[in-house]
């Protein structure tokens, strides 16, 4: 990537405002040097690492990464033997070892509950320096000084000793009759030896060493004689303690060496974590999102831009989208001046840098960026007198470099392209340029005021048009683009804004009246049938959306009615495990009564058979409890994966052109009705009853030879042909266990488990209804369903209305999704 490029994008002011969020110099000097990466991995893992940041600085758990001094210049010295580190020297190892150990144990903590998998497995990368941080907590304390050791102790002790007794030596001399000679009953240091400051014609009265005399004379420095003495003796002893302060930092600074590539692999590591929780904090304070991928190859996934803002910009940065659409490689922005095309070339290319760079974005979700290994860039007029460079010779040499360099995997951003020069030599120069980019497979955006360029834009089957919306009322840009729609220049109408005489206006207006005004009506036009559309777009996905979250309120109701209803068939199968219990103490007492009495052939066959229904009984129980909460456990991770699916879908959710949703849209035909053909007795919806309980079901599929899986009322469980009977001989096609009859028709006078009031009347519906729960009332029935279809919903609201005003409906809800769902309710009467 050019410098220069990425200097006129303003790359490096954001980086550099990035680099402040670091809490460490050696982090933000790693970022303030980091340029954009080619290799899609690198910037990717970076993101990975900054996603994860964000969501930990977010959560209620935070994670922090302590600041640590500079410590890479400290490396060398444990590299080399007999070199001694000073004490604030160990105390920022010191420090950038507990932040090491630190961020290993807050992210330890918070990998599972946060799901910190990238910065779970940097971490467990970093070198346990435990170790090294012992060795310099034995000789350091928490505030950076050296301990109270006690090599070191007994000499301090004596220091502290000597100084007393100078003191005290001072002490008597100021306090005797020679104190009259003293210029200051302080005394003075000179050469880290303490002296008195005496008058000069005094001196005789002070025996001791005269040291210094001060420039006017009138002042002699004298060590006096009872100093000397303790003078020498604190010089020594202090040099014993310096002498022992170096034993101990050379011998830990050996001890210390033996961990330097550690220190180095933490510190790689420490930098790394640093810059990607920088990246976190700066995408946190603008809103930002992390762009997906997509290749520059491949035109089915172009990129996408959505409410992209400058960062420089603050919060006056007007949200702009901008969409590549498939197979286009070429947009072409047209437009007033001051409309912000510019602006909108430039933060195409600086998200696309940041983006490489392992940066957030700010933007919407749902945009993407592919990899660029070049960008160029002709942006502004680059005259210099010093080059004797022209506007036009400016532009040329920056285009042949772009074109000299493009390839398929570069970004090129040409902005008034065909400027500087005469119009037609401009545009056809511009032609040309475009031409050979496109023969080398570059992504290229283009600003211009050129008409010729409108028209390749339609024209060319890589090329698309754009352009700034600008209000004809006020006369101002609004900073918004529009995909597929050239514009105008509007320079008449920014010129008469700019206070240039309506009367000049009117004759240039006259001047080309003739030429453009058709042109110019039907942009007009075309950007009115634009914005409509776009309203009207936003409308529909407004209300799908609305109507995707209705349904999912409703399935999440349904599956919490379906879990009640679990619940209370857990209950009533509590009580059936207390009648199998009761049965089983019965067949132990027969078997008693058969040891203990006569035995015959009649009673141990009874007892066999009552045995064999008992275990068969017993096993049924079991499989429909299990497939009970199989089934409703499936149902709960079916409605747990569409509504992960649907937050995914509203937020990577983007605007779609109509050329584009026409392009990928896939007829479907209805398929043509199959021919019904003869088959076996033994098929899917046969009527079977088991053979050791006696209840009624149907066939729903076979699982392998001779095991049907058989639908019991509600319950479904897996069971053997040989434990099945079938109900009739002939085929049928899953028919209703029970069916409600109409009223012209012979009735059964038994409740039905499942009443079918399809086709009915409303009213008719609902005596069907009252009969079934009379019914249900005598013959001690507690639950059945109602199949009502779906249809305009008449049938179904009927039937809920009188089941909210029955006295005896105790509760009622809809049949899960595999078993009918909103055309269909279970009701359960009162005990």
């Amino acid at each position: 990537m050019e410098r220069l490029t990425l200097s006129e994008l303003d790359y490096y002011r954001i980086r550099d405002e990035i680099a402040e969020r670091c809490v460490s110099d050696e982090g933000r000097e790693a970022l303030a040097s980091r340029e954009p990466f080619s290799a899609q991995a690198e910037y990717e893992h970076l993101k990975d690492l900054s996603r994860e940041w964000e969501s930990a600085f977010c959560s209620q758990k935070k994670i922090s990464l302590n600041a640590w001094p500079r410590v890479a210049e400290l490396f060398q010295f444990l590299r080399a033997n007999g070199t001694s580190l000073g004490v604030q020297d160990f105390y920022a190892l010191l420090v950038f070892s507990k932040s090491v150990r630190c961020i290993i144990e807050e992210i330890a903590s918070s990998e599972t509950e946060l799901n910190l998998q990238k910065l779970s497995s940097l971490a467990k990368e970093l070198p346990d320096l435990s170790d090294a941080e012992n060795e310099m907590s034995k000789v350091m304390d928490k505030n950076g000084a050296l301990k109270d050791l006690k090599e070191l102790r007994e000499i301090k002790e004596a220091i502290q000793k000597i100084r007393a007794e100078i003191e005290s030596v001072f002490k008597n001399i100021i306090s005797s009759n020679a104190v009259s000679a003293l210029e200051s009953t302080l005394p003075v240091v000179r050469g880290e030896r303490q002296l008195l400051a005496v008058k000069s014609g005094e001196r005789a009265r002070i025996k001791g060493i005269i040291h210094e005399v001060s420039n006017s004379g009138r002042t002699v420095f004298i060590e006096p004689e009872e100093v000397v003495r303790l003078n020498n003796d604190l010089v020594q002893k202090e040099f014993e303690l310096e002498a022992a302060v170096r034993k101990i930092l050379t011998e830990l600074t050996a001890r210390l060496s033996e961990h330097r590539e550690s220190f180095e692999r933490a510190l790689e590591k420490m930098v790394l974590l640093d810059t990607t929780a920088a990246a976190a904090r700066w995408g946190i304070e603008n809103e930002c999102v992390y762009a997906q991928s997509c290749s520059s190859h491949d035109q089915s996934v172009p990129p996408l831009l959505l409410k992209a803002r400058h960062p420089l910009l603050r919060d006056k940065a007007v949200p702009i989208d901008i969409s590549f659409l498939s197979g286009k490689r070429v947009l072409i922005i047209t437009g007033p001046n001051t409309g912000g095309k510019t602006v909108a070339i430039k933060t195409f290319a600086l998200f696309s840098m940041l983006n490489q760079s392992g940066f957030p974005l700010p933007a919407a979700e749902g945009t993407r960026l592919p990899c660029f290994k070049n960008v160029f860039a002709d942006i502004g007029d680059g005259q210099s007198l010093d080059e004797s460079l022209s506007t036009f010779s400016a532009h040329m040499k920056k285009i042949a470099a772009a074109v000299n360099g493009a390839d398929k995997d570069s970004l090129i951003l040409l902005d008034e392209l065909g400027s500087g020069t005469d119009p037609t030599e401009g545009s056809a120069i511009a032609l040309a340029v475009l031409d050979s980019l496109i023969e080398r497979g570059s992504f290229v955006l283009v600003t211009t005021h050129h008409g010729i360029l409108k028209n390749f834009g339609y024209t060319n089957p890589v090329c698309l048009n754009a352009s700034v919306e600008f209000d004809a009322a006020s006369l101002k840009p609004a900073y918004r683009i529009i995909m597929g729609v050239p514009g105008e220049s509007r320079a008449l109408e920014i010129a008469e804004n700019s206070g240039l005489d309506k009367k000049i206006v009117m004759r240039a207006r006259g001047y080309i009246q003739n030429e453009q005004a058709d042109i110019s009506a039907l942009i007009s036009g075309l950007n009115k049938k634009h914005s409509e559309l776009d309203r009207r777009l936003r409308e529909t996905e407004s209300m799908q959306s609305a109507v995707e979250e209705r349904a999912l309120k409703n399935e999440q109701k349904e599956i919490r009615l379906r879990r009640r209803e679990h619940d209370l068939k857990a209950q009533a199968s509590k009580n059936e495990s207390a009648f199998l219990r009761d049965a089983r103490r019965r067949l132990e007492k027969l078997v008693r009564e058969l040891k203990e009495g006569e035995i015959t052939r009649e009673k141990t066959l009874a007892v066999k058979e009552f045995k064999e229904s008992l275990e068969a009984a017993e096993k049924i129980h079991s499989e429909i409890l299990e497939a009970e909460e199989k089934n409703l456990l499936s149902d709960e991770e079916k409605f747990e994966v569409r509504i992960n699916s649907h937050k995914s879908n509203k937020i990577k959710k983007g605007r779609v052109k109509n050329s584009e949703a026409l392009k990928n849209a896939t007829p479907t035909l209805p398929l043509r009705a199959e021919r019904k053909q003869k088959e076996p007795a033994w098929k899917e919806g046969a009527r079977v009853f088991s053979k050791m309980t006696g209840r009624e079901g149907f066939l729903v599929r076979k699982e392998k030879d001779g095991v049907w899986s058989v639908q019991f009322g509600s319950i479904k469980i897996n069971a053997a042909e040989k434990e099945l009977r079938l109900a009739e001989a002939q085929d049928i096609a899953r028919p209703p266990l029970w069916q409600y009859t109409p009223p012209d028709e012979k009735q059964s006078e038994s409740p039905a488990y499942e009443l079918r009031l399809l086709g009915l009347r409303a009213d008719e519906a609902l005596a069907a209804l009252q009969k079934q729960i009379d019914l249900c009332v005598i013959r001690g029935l507690k639950n059945f369903s109602v199949i009502h279809g779906k249809g305009t919903g008449v049938l179904q609201e009927a039937v809920h209305e009188y089941l909210k005003t029955c006295p005896a409906v105790q509760d009622f809800h809809f049949a899960g999704a595999d078993e009918g769902g909103f055309g269909k309710t279970y009701v359960a009467l009162n005990d």
